[in-house]
Parts: structure tokens; sequence; C-alpha cells
């Protein structure tokens, strides 16, 4: 695929493994392994069985009439809000611990910002029996309270990092840390398409099932396989890796992804990275990164803790940098009246994330069009930040 990682693990110019020498063995033991074994007839025949019976899918395809009515187009929702835990993030970690257990591996580390990821990784640790430690920034810690509860009662052990901004960046760095002091019985459970090569990749390929089943789908109630439009969040960006992925060569379809502008984009208080960001290494691999005039990482900011990021996965910076992705950014206010919106004509109350990709749609050509939106999770985790913002 044009669009697809190359064999030295970049995406055009972006990708890579910028790595410290003392990690060199873990990401070379995930390089020479993943696709060998992923590619098995055991490992998907597991992979496949745990996805139906426990996580719940195929997630349905729901036709949102009211939203449809509203804005004179036939938008679809792809359901992953009703995925086992409330997100996609368990399509990865399912994929990522049947690989650990391959690699003999006893012990999970992973990262979390919004902590679906964090609840996602316990869950499956739990389920295979396995220790888990997630590294949470205070500041999310605090926001995703609901979260962080559900992580312990399952088992983990959540582990709050207080340096940098206390978010999502400063639990990535935490989590490589720990990976690089125990490399031989711990395997790092990455969230999203970051991270050095074979990461992007690798989760891109467990969160693919996504766009495997919409194709089936559309097929059934739009007659065809594609739609004119895809849109999805993207902070790192897992949950439109995911979504985008079988129609990545298909250029009749417009692939949306949407940031975090946070206060605005001129307002230092931004994780709109496509807007905001130059070339850069950031977590191992080169990206799109904001950063100030001397290289330093600057601190992001969004409302929703899973977009609190100053990055992209490097496929998304490809796909930015390419022009066959289009990249837009919404405002915190923006986000929530989006997601009340959802809730009043739909039912469906989507997590704060989630919520930036329903806020686009005067900005795009889309009346008359099938539109489906990644509804990447539900809004239970962020009801707090819900009735702090009050203006529903």
């Amino acid at each position: 695929m044009k669009y697809d990682v190359n064999k030295t693990g970049y995406y055009g110019k972006f990708g890579g493994s910028y790595i410290p020498e003392m990690l060199y063995s873990n990401i070379e033991e995930l390089n020479k392994n993943y696709l060998s074994i992923i590619n098995t007839k055991s490992f998907n025949k597991n992979f496949n069985y745990l996805l139906k019976h426990y996580v719940g899918r195929p997630t349905p395809l729901y036709f949102a009439k009211r939203l449809s009515k509203k804005y004179g187009s036939k938008i679809y929702l792809k359901r992953e809000d009703l995925c086992h835990t409330g997100a996609h993030k368990i399509n990865n970690t399912v994929g990522q611990i049947l690989l650990a257990k391959e690699l003999k591996k006893s012990k999970i580390v992973a990262e979390t910002g919004a902590g679906q990821h964090g609840v996602a990784t316990a869950t499956v640790c739990s389920l295979m029996g396995m220790d888990c430690i997630i590294y949470m920034g205070e500041v999310d810690i605090s926001r995703q309270r609901p979260n962080v509860e559900r992580m312990k009662i399952l088992g983990a052990e959540v582990r709050s990092v207080t340096s940098g901004s206390k978010t999502l960046k400063d639990a990535t760095n935490e989590a490589m840390r720990h990976w690089i002091n125990n490399p031989n019985d711990t395997h790092y459970i990455i969230g999203s398409v970051v991270g050095p090569h074979p990461y992007p990749d690798m989760v891109a390929r467990f969160q693919s099932v996504i766009s495997e089943e919409l194709l089936l789908q559309l097929k059934e109630v739009e007659g065809r396989e594609y739609p004119d439009y895809i849109l999805a969040c993207v902070g790192g960006g897992s949950n439109a890796a995911g979504i985008y992925y079988h129609y990545l060569d298909n250029l009749k379809v417009n692939l949306v992804g949407i940031e975090a502008a946070g206060l605005g984009i001129e307002s230092k208080k931004s994780a709109a990275t496509t807007q905001l960001g130059k070339e850069g290494v950031l977590h191992g691999s080169k990206t799109l990164l904001m950063q100030d005039e001397n290289g330093q990482v600057t601190e992001p900011y969004s409302i929703s803790a899973g977009l609190d990021y100053p990055g992209i996965g490097p496929l998304h910076a490809h796909l930015y940098d390419s022009k066959r992705g289009q990249y837009l950014s919404v405002e915190d206010n923006d986000a929530m009246k989006a997601g009340i919106e959802l809730s009043r004509l739909e039912g469906i109350i989507p997590a704060i994330e989630t919520a930036h990709a329903f806020a686009v749609f005067d900005r795009l050509n889309i009346k008359d069009k099938v539109v489906v939106v990644n509804l990447s999770g539900r809004g239970d985790k962020d009801l707090e930040t819900y009735i702090k913002w009050g203006k529903y």
C-alpha cells in the first residue's frame, strides 16, 4: 500500500526507531517476531475468538437518523463505544497481550491519558494473569478518576507521574524508562500509533479490525464498501488509523482527522499538532510535534485527556504531509457542544475525545454524502468534565 509503513519502519519521511541503546534489544526482538507471530493461524484464532466473545465484536454500524436529517447527509456511527471497557483501545491490548505471551513476557507496563487504554490493559492483564503497572499523569488521574478506580479494581498498580505537564506525554516518558530498566520480563503495551517502529504498524494492524468490519457493513446498508467521508478524532491516532486502514489507498474516501485546538490555536493552550507542529523526534519516532525554537517539546492542552498529546503518530504525519488526509482542529467549547448535541439527538453520550469528531460537519461538504464517524469511546469516564463544563 502506498500509505503503509515500509520495511525500514517509515511512512514517507516519518517513523523509524530513534531509541536509546538500552532499548535496542527489546525493539529488535519485537521487530524480528511480531509479523511472523501475528500472521500465524493459532494467533489469529485466539485473537478473533477474544474479539468476538470477550470484546463484543463486530461493533454495530449505526445509522444516526436525527443527526443525518440535521446535516442533510447519511451519517453512520461505528460503535466502538460498545466494546468491552467502553472504547476501541481493547482491540490493541488483546492483540499485544497475546503477542507478549508468545514472547514469554510475564509483566506488562503501559501509559494512559484518558484512562481507556489503561483500563483495557488492566483488563487483559487480569484475563491473562499478568502483572500490570500503568503510568498516568497526576492531572489525568484527577480528571479521569472513574478509570483510575477501574484499573485498581482490576488489579493494576497505577503510578502517578508528576513531571512536566503531568499528562499523557509525561506518562509515556515514565513507561519507557520503566521498560528500559526491565527489558527481560516486561512488555510495553503502547496504546496508540506512536513510538518506535514496529509499534505504529503493530497498533494499526490490531485496530484495523474496525475498517475490516466497516467494509462488510457498508456493503450491506449502502451497496458499496466505502463511504465518502471517514471522520475520527486524533491524539496519537489509533482509532483513526484503525478506521482508515483498509481505505488508505481508496482515493474516493476523504479521510478527516480532528485534533484538539483546546482554548484556540494561538492561545498556547492547544494540542493541534498539524497546525502547530514541526518535524522532530518524539517517543522514538520522527513525526510532527509541538516544539519551541530550541526543539524542546511544548506542553499541549485539551479538555480531553486522550487528545492532550504534543505529537501525532507517523502514519498521520505522512497522511497530512502528503495531503491524503485532511486534519482539522476543534476548540474545547465546540467539542463539548457537539457531545451534547449527539447525546440529545441520538441518545449516545460520547467520550469528550470522540466528541471532537462531531464538531466539524458544518466545515465539510457532506450534503447528500455517506459519512462514517468513528465513535471511539463512551462518555461515562467524562461525566465530571461534562458536569464541570455545565452548559447543557
